[in-house]
């Protein structure tokens, strides 16, 4: 019995990195979908420890950051043999560009993460979030129509545009409105292509995810201690289905973006805004 259980706990850890890695990358909100969909997946051992839940949800993303490192290995790497000087000075150049991007978000994150989490994680604010960025997506993406970027490629982004991109970011810590969906929709209004503003994105999401998932399993070592087998067991499920995953929505992100818009992801956020109140209303005030 015991072994059927663990299964049974293992299959909706792999579930949960499923919904992880699709929604991680895609401007929609993972957090959204992961109160969505922890409504009717619980995990006993979130149940029997609300901390290691919270963990769980953030420490997770890293089989998505590990997919990003993967798939953008050759680009992201300044010591490349195939790189002449030129190419590997683009390189650290960017990653610059990318630390220097990650300091509003990493700063307030550090400051107010508690906060944010006491206070904003909540089906209201979350559904509010999502109806709001996705009438803001569907706007911008039509005012841009008429628009000629300016920045085509990460190498175009220059650390002014960088700084504005990552000042956006920190509107990320409120939940519902999507990192990826605030980096995106920032760097948009900025004039940057949408190729080079979900790569951008990709790239800024592998220090501020590193260093989350590191606070977070810190926190979580010094507050509770280490995780049982069967916490590790369900963690480690998740992560590596997220990487997998993450594989190919990233893949499957860039293609699309080549010719299409973000305003169906608008509509979707919409969407998924309203069933949330909708939810609520039913689930919690009816």
């Amino acid at each position: 019995m015991d072994f059927l259980v663990i299964l049974v706990e293992l299959l909706k850890s792999a579930l949960m990195g499923i919904i992880e890695g699709v929604t991680e990358w895609l401007p929609v909100s993972s957090t959204g979908h992961l109160i969505l969909a922890q409504e009717f997946i619980r995990l006993d051992v979130f149940a029997s420890n609300p901390m290691f839940e919270e963990m769980f949800n953030v420490v997770v993303q890293l089989g998505a950051i590990i997919a990003v490192i993967v798939l953008f290995f050759d680009k992201l790497n300044p010591f490349s043999k195939r790189k002449d000087s030129y190419l590997k000075s683009q390189t650290w150049s960017l990653w610059l560009r990318v630390i220097v991007a990650i300091i509003p978000a990493g700063v307030l994150g550090l400051l107010l993460d508690d906060w944010f989490e006491a206070n904003f994680h909540n089906f209201i604010v979350v559904s509010i979030a999502l109806v709001v960025y996705g009438i803001l997506f569907i706007v911008i993406e039509r005012l841009n129509k008429n628009r000629t970027m300016v920045y085509n490629t990460v190498y175009d982004i220059d650390m002014k545009t960088a700084i504005k991109i990552g000042c956006f970011q920190a509107l990320s810590l409120v939940p519902g409105t999507s990192r990826s969906g605030s980096t995106i929709l920032g760097a948009s209004i900025i004039k940057v292509s949408r190729p080079a503003a979900a790569e951008f994105s990709f790239f800024l999401a592998i220090p501020v995810m590193l260093g989350a998932s590191l606070y977070k399993g810190v926190k979580y070592l010094v507050r509770v201690g280490f995780p049982s087998l069967e916490e590790l067991l369900v963690l480690l499920v998740g992560t590596v289905v997220a990487f997998v995953v993450s594989l190919v929505v990233i893949k499957f992100l860039m293609s699309f973006v080549q010719k299409h818009s973000f305003e169906s992801f608008g509509w979707y956020r919409i969407a998924l805004g309203i069933i949330l109140i909708v939810y609520y209303i039913f689930r919690y005030v009816v």
